[in-house]
């Protein structure tokens, strides 16, 4: 009877295993997870496509979402690309190399244009915020870590002291992403990430959410924790990745 009851517990053990990496399988977020009541919001194309947001009900949308207007140039910034006095040419040797975990975003985003999420109109982000830090944080409506952590970047936005927030929008159905930003109440401003440029130029992981710290110099540092769960953890990273060498 002994072999018999091993071979019982063993089919036992197996379907448990099965069952549990099924249930991880489903809980895992996948970008190719639709919104409820969506259509299809993104293709698989080896970039990661989503519509443009148009229409009346985008429209609608947007007065009820109430999202801050999406960053512009600042008048008298210089503008990623254009030398500056002292600028050293093109091809000559530069002191020192990028420190680990820094990206350097005017060759990253320049010439990147994608459209405003709350409003008409588009943005070139390294155009729009040359010469300022901002915290970038890349996010879809679907992502269920991203529900957790906005709230958290609006409140941080919010702050007097804060530096500007701007969500990038991927993977998603842009009336999705508003319903969610005015559910929770969030009014920073997102861009949306249509063709996967961003995405692709940010070398973003395969889990989202993912922020990074644009500093003034224009290089860009990604942010640890993943996941930011209060605007004090928010804070900690501006701070922590603005003063990092």
């Amino acid at each position: 009877m002994r072999p018999l009851l091993r071979s019982a517990e063993l089919r036992t053990t197996l379907v448990v295993v099965v069952l549990a990496v099924a249930g991880v399988f489903a809980l895992w977020p996948r970008p190719d997870a639709q919104p409820a009541g969506s259509a299809t919001p993104w293709s698989v194309d080896g970039a990661g496509t989503m519509a443009a947001p148009a229409g009346p009900e985008v429209d609608a949308l947007r007065a009820a979402a109430d999202l801050r207007p999406c960053p512009t140039p600042q008048p008298g910034t210089p503008q990623p690309g254009t030398p500056q006095p002292g600028t050293p040419q093109p091809g000559t040797p530069q002191p020192g190399t990028p420190q680990p975990g820094t990206l350097q975003s005017a060759g990253l985003l320049a010439g990147i244009v994608v459209p405003c999420l709350g409003g008409p109109g588009e943005v070139d982000l390294a155009a729009a915020l040359a010469g300022r830090p901002a915290l970038l944080n890349v996010w879809a409506s679907w992502c269920g870590p991203c529900r957790a952590e906005i709230p958290a970047l609006d409140a941080y936005a919010n702050r007097p002291d804060a530096i500007p927030v701007v969500g990038i929008d991927v993977r998603d159905d842009a009336g999705a992403a508003l319903s969610l930003l005015d559910e929770l109440g969030a009014r920073y401003p997102s861009v949306v990430d249509t063709d996967g440029e961003l995405w692709a130029a940010l070398e973003v992981p395969l889990a989202i959410p993912t922020s990074y710290v644009l500093r003034a110099d224009g290089s860009l540092r990604r942010v640890d924790p993943v996941v930011l769960r209060t605007p004090d953890e928010v804070a900690q990273a501006v701070r922590s990745n603005l003063a990092a060498p």
